[in-house]
């Protein structure tokens, strides 16, 4: 049987294999799930391993970002390392041995491999790359060699993508080298030029050891990569045996630098790489090797870790604190730590033997968790000699664990922990007695960092007994809660952290019978920090150690319950956190009391305004299911707080106890009449203590106004002078400018006035009615904000005998002020809002008894004529301020006033049996064509928020809209179900653009159709475009007539704009830009009469919007226009040809270059204009005139011109002389800044 024959019966196999997981080998499952590019990647290796080298440079950079994307999960790819590396690692040798080092290719052929190689190595680690490398003896002197030649070449890059391969080139063939260097041989015996010279000396290292050690301490010079590795090569090089003359060489030369410390830059990257190697020879030397020189790194070590180097630069303090501690390592044998605590499980018989024999004092220790006799004797014989060295180097790891950098202390711990493992118990003791001072009070945010850290390290490694955890568990329950405020802001999340990292070690060191007491200390802690935690980080890690100690320890009560609860993504919302997981958690037994106090204590009064919000809400969801605590210790506790010098506290108090009112409210719990009068008095006592003035009155004020919401929703009883008082305060709230605190008054004034003054007498709710109405034409803008605000919210019986004023005042507050310095946005918002609220305050079924039939009707024709005129015309209201469209603000409450006064309308009509006496068609016309002139316009919020109104209006199945032209196609255009997304662009246009077919909506539409065409954003223009261009050619192949009929409307509805809209910029130079567009689609100049009627009409237009306008934008696109009726062969285009011929003296040279060019277009297109003999003549007077020169001369040229075309120059020129007139009466005011032309290129950027 043939080779080929096999291979066909294995085919279906192949196949079967690949979808049977079930049997496959583990590496094919991980090669097939783990790297989902496998195919691609494995298509490109075997292009270069069939061509010996990569010929496409491009599959390079594929390679290198589809292992970018697996940065964070580098062990998906080790699976395919073999393949991946081993091919290429053949190329670069087999290449370096067939090309010669000296061959020029070679260096260009491996780049591109090394490039490959080296991401694989920041992805997976050095460790995992450098197993797949070849490692025959043969191959170091020809790596040296490939290293000493690609070290020789530099090209300087500036970005990753435009990297060359030099420096990743150096960095595999150091780590090639760094497993080359291991060769089970003499190296003398390798080192060919040996062989060569016969004249090494005995002390002196081979050549080849040379050359290596000359490039390595040139790369530990630099800032690169290659630092690391080529520290990492001298550590497997010198910790050779054959190596003793190279490593003392080598420790001399570190030794020089060391302490040769200077501020040179280069001298400060020699001095990392230096300490950063003696740090790797550490850890791969033998002590017998290292012990000699442990004295002289050490005493370099701890001058230099004193030094300003040292002081500046954080790596170089890790690395120092690195070595110290494999120093310490060092100079301590390797034994056993016969007392270290061992958390393993052991049956039954193997517990009674060892407790019987006392054999395993060990394990017994480990199991009882107390020192027994046995144990004692057991520490007699451990003594040991330490060396005096240990003392200053746990010295020095200890003041590392104070360190400002977190990498610094994290090292130190570590340190900590390993030397701890080698020492005594009665010294291990001492150790941890030392990292317990570090949590002092004394001490800063770093101390108790790096002793969190350092008592991590020691559980985990099985260093802290049992024994010692009563003294530790307080101190990590102060880590837990560590908060200290600085300024405007605090420091300690990631002392929490920590200190949950230490609870998750304890979770994993000990045995449950160790920890039983323990956890029952640690867990509420725990879960205070998991639910209340500011940082997602804390909590969560609060979480993950209160997981693992429930895993791990077993039969906490409720465990598994509160850690489904508190799981990682129900604690990512701090919100959620605090609202909902500490609730749940809450109920359990045990956790009620320690929650609220918590909340109380720490949250109450935090520097954070919005958590102190959240603590207030959070307490409140609490109360239910203790109100007797609440009322009696919490309430009791808080109120004096209000009162407090700290602005945190007050501010904090002052809301939880207004949320604890509502809150025992909610519940049915009554509170006595001493707490009612300590709770009424609190506001009181605020403003006598003044505590509204200075820092922190605004966040008082708003406290204070939500305070009152809630004693008012409550009825608490207040006496007449507590409510004047209270009464006033809120009167000053909303009069404050800023937003926020005039809210808060405004919901406050809501329950406050109904509650404590609806049945005053007549007189007094008269003079709070007549009081906000004269507000509302006051002179500060902040005063008629919360004026509108006020009057909205005033109950049925404050605006009963006086609603014709209230509705009057609201209207015209509703309008544009006629003083631009009086304008405000924000208060023509408010009085939108609370013209809708009055609205229904009066029309409300539950308030109808109020009124008299006659003014029942009175009221409603009020509203049908003042009140929706007074909202069609605030949404024309685009007023622009520095911040933008504020009337934006405007039309968008208009919509949403317009709708709800639409259904007070239609339910009046239905209660009455009349469907059209209020809302008839006209308004409905008027109300549907206003929505959809937003739905159109550029503002995609805006879009969005009037689509939705006039879905609501066409489906509201409370109340029936009628009325409404066209009302099923308006439906097929805006469907009930489906969520579409309004905002965009593309959603929104090609709908409402169908509306231009129908009469009573097409000039809406249009109007605000052409904000979108002619406005600045080029996406939205052309979407927008494109809708009217599909609108008007739709039909086009099927029926021309139809095509005709929608051009002449767009036509009648273009003129309509331009007179409605006559001299306002805001639509007329969008509607010209519009039109341009649309004339250079060869729109509107096809429709036989209508075109001379449409162009005439735009002609009349543009006399008036172009007639001493300085705006560019708009001459543009007049000039352009003018060009395109003068184009056609209508009787117009003589009229629009001689308009266009006046702006060739415009003192505006742009201008004047913009006509010239429409003018030669003009007389290239329409050869009627001029006679054909002078054609040529008026081609050569435009082409060669220099329009941006002397004004004078653009005169000339232009009667030229004239007088070729038979036009009368004297219109053109008293045309010329009144512009000239009125330019000059504007010039003695006034310069332009536009008259110049180098001024314009200037402005222009040019």
């Amino acid at each position: 049987m043939t080779s080929i024959e096999l291979d066909d019966k294995s085919k279906p196999k192949l196949v079967e294999n690949e979808e049977d997981d079930e049997h496959d080998s583990k590496e094919l499952v991980l090669q097939r799930y783990f790297l989902q590019e496998w195919k691609l990647v494995k298509s490109i290796l075997n292009d270069i391993v069939s061509n010996g080298r990569v010929v496409d440079l491009s599959s390079v950079r594929k390679i290198r970002s589809i292992m970018d994307k697996y940065q964070e999960q580098g062990q998906l790819l080790e699976p395919y390392l073999e393949s991946i590396i081993s091919p290429l690692m053949l190329i670069v040798r087999s290449k370096t041995i067939e090309l010669g080092v000296e061959s020029k290719e070679l260096v260009e052929i491996i780049k591109p491999l090394c490039i490959i190689i080296y991401s694989l190595v920041t992805v997976c680690g050095y460790k995992a790359v450098i197993r797949f490398f070849p490692h025959q003896v043969s191959d170091l002197e020809p790596a040296v060699s490939l290293l000493e030649k690609c070290h020789g070449t530099t090209q300087k890059t500036a970005l990753r993508q435009e990297s060359t391969g030099e420096m990743e080139t150096k960095c595999v063939i150091l780590l090639w080298l760094s497993i080359l260097v291991l060769v089970p041989f003499d190296i003398s015996s390798v080192d060919t030029s040996i062989a060569n010279t016969h004249s090494v000396g005995t002390n002196e290292p081979p050549p080849l050891v040379t050359r290596i050690l000359d490039i390595s301490k040139e790369y530990l010079s630099n800032a690169g990569p290659m630092q690391t590795i080529a520290g990492l090569l001298l550590s497997k090089l010198l910790t050779r045996p054959d190596m003793l003359p190279a490593f003392t060489s080598f420790i001399e030369w570190t030794h020089e630098v060391l302490s040769s410390a200077t501020e040179d830059i280069i001298h400060h990257f020699r001095l990392l790489g230096a300490v950063e190697s003696l740090a790797a020879i550490f850890k791969t030397g033998t002590r017998k090797a290292l012990l000699d020189i442990v004295p002289v790194v050490w005493n370099d070590t701890s001058i230099l870790i004193k030094s300003t180097p040292a002081a500046r630069s954080p790596l170089l303090r890790k690395n120092l604190v690195k070595l110290t501690q494999r120093a310490g390592l060092t100079c301590l044998p390797h034994r056993p730590t016969t007392w270290r605590y061992v958390g393993k499980h052991t049956t039954l018989g193997e517990n009674i033997s060892q407790i019987s024999s006392r054999t395993d004092s060990s394990s017994h220790l480990s199991n009882s968790g107390a020192p027994n006799s046995g144990h004692d004797y057991l520490l007699q014989e451990e003594e040991m000699d330490v060396p005096d060295i240990i003392e200053e180097i746990i010295e020095l790891l200890l003041s590392g664990l104070k360190d400002t950098d977190t990498v610094v202390r994290w090292s130190a711990a570590k340190g900590i922990g390993r030397i701890t493992s080698r020492l005594t118990y009665t010294l291990a003791e001492e150790v941890l007695l030392s990292v317990l001072e570090l949590f002092s009070p004394g001490e800063g945010d770093g101390s108790w960092h790096g002793g969190c850290l350092a008592l991590a390290e020691l559980a985990r490694r099985g260093l802290l007994l049992p024994i010692s955890l009563p003294k530790v568990v307080p101190v990590v329950i102060k880590a837990l809660h560590y908060d200290v405020r600085r300024g405007p802001h605090s420091v300690g999340s990631h002392i929490r952290d920590a200190a949950a990292y230490v609870c998750w070690a304890f979770g994993r060191a000990y045995n449950h019978t160790d920890m039983k007491g323990i956890l029952d200390q640690l867990a509420p802690h725990l879960l205070i920090i998991a639910c209340y935690d500011r940082e997602v980080n804390c909590r969560r890690a609060a979480a993950a150690a209160f997981q693992e100690n429930v895993g791990r320890q077993g039969n906490y009560p409720h465990g598994i319950d509160i850690v489904n609860t508190a799981d990682y993504f129900a604690l990512s919302s701090r919100v959620n956190s605090y609202l909902n997981v500490a609730v749940i958690i809450a109920q359990y037994n045990g956790y009620l009391h320690l929650f609220m106090d918590e909340l109380v204590s720490n949250k109450i009064c935090h520097w954070e305004k919005g958590l102190r919000e959240l603590a207030s809400n959070a307490l409140s969801v609490l109360v239910k299911y203790d109100p007797e605590y609440s009322a009696n210790f919490l309430l009791e506790k808080l109120i004096p707080c209000t009162l407090a010098s700290d602005l945190c506290m007050r501010h904090g108090a002052t809301l939880a106890v207004g949320e604890l009112v509502l809150a025992l409210n909610t519940c049915g719990y009554t509170l006595p009449i001493d707490k009612q009068k300590a709770v009424a008095g609190v506001v009181p006592a605020i403003e006598k203590a003044r505590l509204y003035r200075g820092k922190g009155g605004e966040i008082m004020r708003a406290a204070v106004s939500r305070f009152i919401e809630c004693i008012s929703i409550v009825n608490i009883t207040l006496t007449e002078k507590i409510k004047r008082s209270l009464l006033e305060t809120l009167n000053e709230n909303l009069r404050h400018p800023n937003g926020q605190i005039q809210n808060a008054a405004n919901q406050a004034f809501k329950h406050f006035v109904p509650i404590y003054f609806a049945k005053a007498d007549d007189k007094r709710t008269y003079d709070i009615t007549l009081k906000y109405l004269e507000q509302l034409t006051d002179a500060n803008v902040a005063v008629r904000r919360g004026s509108a605000l006020a009057i909205g919210v005033l109950p049925f019986e404050f605006l009963a005998t006086r609603w014709k004023m209230v509705l009057e005042k609201l209207c015209k507050s509703c309008a544009i002020e006629d003083n631009p310095e009086d304008r405000d946005a924000e208060a023509r918002v408010n009085a939108v809002k609370g013209l809708l609220l009055v609205c229904e305050t009066l029309t409300s079924n539950t308030e109808c008894s109020g009124l008299q039939p006659d003014e029942y009707t009175s009221l409603y024709t009020t509203i049908k004529t003042e009140v929706m005129q007074s909202l069609f015309n605030a949404l024309e209201d685009y007023s622009v301020d520095n911040r933008g469209d504020v009337g934006s603000w405007v039309r968008t409450a208009a919509m949403n006033s317009l709708e709800n006064c639409t259904y007070i309308l239609c339910k009046r009509d239905k209660s009455v049996g009349n469907e059209s006496s209020l809302f008839d068609s006209d308004i409905a016309t008027n109300l549907v064509g206003g929505i959809v002139k937003q739905a159109v316009e550029k503002m995609d919020r805006l879009r969005d928020i009037a689509a939705k109104v006039l879905q609501r209006i066409l489906y509201n199945e409370t109340v029936f809209v009628p009325q409404i032209p066209y009302r099923e196609k308006l439906q097929k255009l805006v469907p009930k179900e489906g969520e579409l997304k309004w905002g965009v662009p593309s959603c929104s246009f090609p709908r409402f653009v169908k509306l231009l077919q129908f009469s009573c909506y097409s000039k809406y539409v249009l109007s605000g159709l052409v904000i979108s065409i002619g406005g600045l954003e080029e996406s939205l223009k052309k979407v927008a475009l494109g809708a009217l261009l599909d609108y008007l050619q739709a039909v086009k192949v099927k029926d021309a007539t139809e095509t005709n009929a929608r051009v002449f409307s767009l036509s009648n509805d273009i003129l309509w704009v331009l007179q409605k809209y006559k001299r306002r910029d805001r639509v007329i130079i969008p509607t010209l830009k519009t039109l341009e567009i649309l004339f250079s689609k060869r729109i509107f100049l096809d429709m036989e009469a209508q075109t001379q009627v449409f162009c005439t009409g735009v002609m009349e237009s543009l006399a008036i919007e172009l007639k001493g306008t300085k705006d560019f934008s708009k001459l543009y696109a007049g000039i352009a226009i003018l060009g395109y009726i003068a184009s056609i062969s209508e009787t117009i285009n003589t009229q629009a040809f001689s308009h266009l011929l006046s702006f060739l003296s415009h003192r505006y040279p742009k201008i004047r270059k913009a006509c010239a060019e429409q003018v030669y277009l003009v007389l290239i297109q329409n050869g009627d204009l001029v006679a054909e003999e002078n054609l040529e003549t008026a081609l050569e007077i435009v082409s060669e005139c220099c329009w941006e020169g002397d004004v004078e001369e653009a005169k000339r040229q232009r009667l030229k011109l004239c007088s070729i075309a038979n036009l009368d120059a004297e219109q053109l020129v008293m045309h010329t002389k009144q512009t000239s007139a009125k330019a000059l009466q504007q010039k003695a005011k006034a310069d332009d800044e536009n008259e110049s032309y180098s001024s314009l290129v200037g402005s222009a950027g040019f």
